[in-house]
């Protein structure tokens, strides 16, 4: 049974639309894409610009107005807490003061699921001297908060320490007992293998989910091609990029996956039809084609094709 937006009860379909901010800036556009195609569900992020954790308390209210008179839910929270913009050398107390946000928030919306990361990558210094003892001891009280408040912290494999490769995600999970994981399929195909020699390779999704798959409670779905000149990813629909997209959701459904797929297309292209003309608008249309796709893969995938 997949759960979260995606699919709610028996493998239908994947909803949610993880960060339906993809589809819309407000709260109105994320909620109408996410019931056109059939799901009750999203991941939220951003809302009006700003992640959900940091809007103002008058803005939630009417956010859970909204979701309510809608029928539609958070299964997770995107949040910002030790991403790829906060330093382990901040002090602490900024990441503590978006956990005491996020945690009532949370409960109110009955939201049991929350994204986080493991600070950013020092820069000037190499994968062995990143400051691990410091990042584990706050990592630790991130869970500690978030699961003596019966909220279950996933972290994703971005920007972050336990993005750096496979090896450092399992070296969190080791000084983190207990902590999952949300895997994302695009993110290794522009990031730095640190698990190997210099000069590093970019990473492989497919080898990265193998080695962590016990640990994935939640998945993010994007997608891209590797383009080393423009030193950037180009991304494209999930499964026709070097995500291994296909492989992994296969994978996943033949061992029996019971969490969620979430969106996050990053698409930038200009949508096929002629009479979508506005950013808006076709930000809004390559969300819901990027749904309606991905469905169509995870049916192939069901059926083994």
């Amino acid at each position: 049974m997949v759960r979260s937006g995606h699919w709610v009860g028996t493998i239908k379909y994947p909803g949610d639309g993880r960060f339906a901010d993809e589809a819309a800036a407000g709260i109105d556009g994320q909620i109408r894409a996410t019931k056109e195609l059939g799901w009750t569900l999203i991941e939220s992020r951003n809302i009006d610009g700003k992640n959900i954790h940091d809007i103002s308390d008058e803005a939630f209210d009417v956010v859970c107005g909204k979701l309510a008179d809608a029928g539609v839910k958070i299964n997770c929270f995107g949040s910002a807490i030790a991403n790829w913009r906060t330093q382990i050398t901040d002090p602490f107390d900024k990441t503590l003061d978006e956990v005491h946000r996020a945690i009532p928030r949370m409960q109110r919306l009955g939201c049991g699921m929350i994204r986080i990361m493991s600070f950013a990558v020092l820069k000037d210094r190499g994968p062995e001297d990143q400051m691990e003892a410091e990042r584990f001891r706050r990592m630790r009280e991130l869970y500690r908060l978030f699961t003596d408040a019966g909220i279950t912290p996933v972290h994703e494999n971005c920007m972050n320490y336990g993005g750096m490769g496979w090896t450092y995600t399992l070296k969190l999970i080791e000084n983190v007992p207990g902590l999952k994981l949300v895997f994302d399929t695009g993110n290794p195909v522009f990031t730095d293998d640190r698990s190997k020699p210099e000069p590093y390779p970019k990473q492989s999704a497919w080898e990265f989910y193998r080695k962590v798959k016990e640990h994935v409670a939640y998945m993010h779905i994007k997608d891209g091609v590797w383009d080393p000149e423009a030193k950037k990813s180009n991304h494209t629909y999930a499964g026709e990029g070097q995500g291994d997209v296909r492989r992994i959701v296969k994978d996943l459904l033949d061992s029996g996956y019971d969490g969620g797929f979430s969106m996050e297309p990053h698409l930038a292209v200009v949508h096929h039809d002629p009479s979508i003309q506005s950013p808006e608008a076709i930000k809004y249309a390559n969300y819901v084609e990027y749904g309606q796709r991905f469905m169509q893969l995870v049916e192939c995938a069901r059926n083994g094709a």
